[in-house]
């Protein structure tokens, strides 16, 4: 088992799954079952994987790879067979922000190091070749002091620009407004709001 950081870069788009996805399939009469899923923080993966791991199971094996961060587990398979591939598959996809599982019910015959490395990595990027891949463009939070006057006139902007708003705050003499929107956005929207209020809305970046 391997543990990476747990930073996830902002400056990149990062394709991951769209919803979760299932495979399965018997190999030399052992039954294995493959699951996966997008996960954007090590909680959730591991939310993920109680979810969909059979305790009746001879093994529950699983990677996921988040930003720099990335976990594996052979879970009683011979070291080196079962995660690291799984964790390969992901990264051979192209792939961030994903979680695979899969479980073996064993069947009585042995397949060996080379042939459990096979098996594992394979129904992974089958799984994984057989999902549905979006793509997520990197955001920005941005914190919009607007005077109250304005608020009407500057709102549909924030819609042209692809913004979502996450809060707002009053403050004395103005509107305070958290918003989200993609990165390569943020000077659009900003030109925007200072050229429709002339120049009196403050834009600061949270994140």
């Amino acid at each position: 088992m391997v543990v990476g950081g747990a930073q996830v870069n902002p400056e990149r788009p990062v394709r991951t799954l769209a919803e979760p996805a299932g495979y399965e399939e018997e190999i030399k009469k052992s039954r294995f079952v493959c699951y996966a899923a997008r996960a954007d923080d090590p909680e959730e993966a591991m939310l993920f994987l109680e979810s969909v791991k059979d305790p009746s199971a001879t093994h529950n094996c699983w990677a996921y790879k988040i930003g720099p961060a990335y976990r594996f587990s052979d879970d009683g398979e011979p070291g080196g067979t079962a995660g690291q591939p799984i964790l390969r598959a992901i990264e051979g996809h192209g792939l961030d922000n994903v979680i695979v599982v899969v479980t073996r019910h064993f069947g009585g015959i042995k397949l060996g190091a080379g042939g459990l490395a096979r098996a594992y990595g394979g129904m992974a990027a089958e799984c994984l070749r057989r999902a549905r891949i979006i793509e997520l463009q990197p955001q920005r939070r941005l914190r919009i002091e607007i005077p109250y006057a304005l608020s009407a006139k500057l709102y549909p902007l924030l819609a042209a620009a692809g913004a979502r708003r996450l809060g707002e705050a009053y403050a004395s003499d103005h509107l305070v407004w958290e918003v989200e929107v993609d990165a390569a956005r943020v000077s659009e929207l900003e030109a925007a709001l200072r050229d429709a209020s002339k120049g009196s809305v403050r834009v600061q970046t949270l994140e």
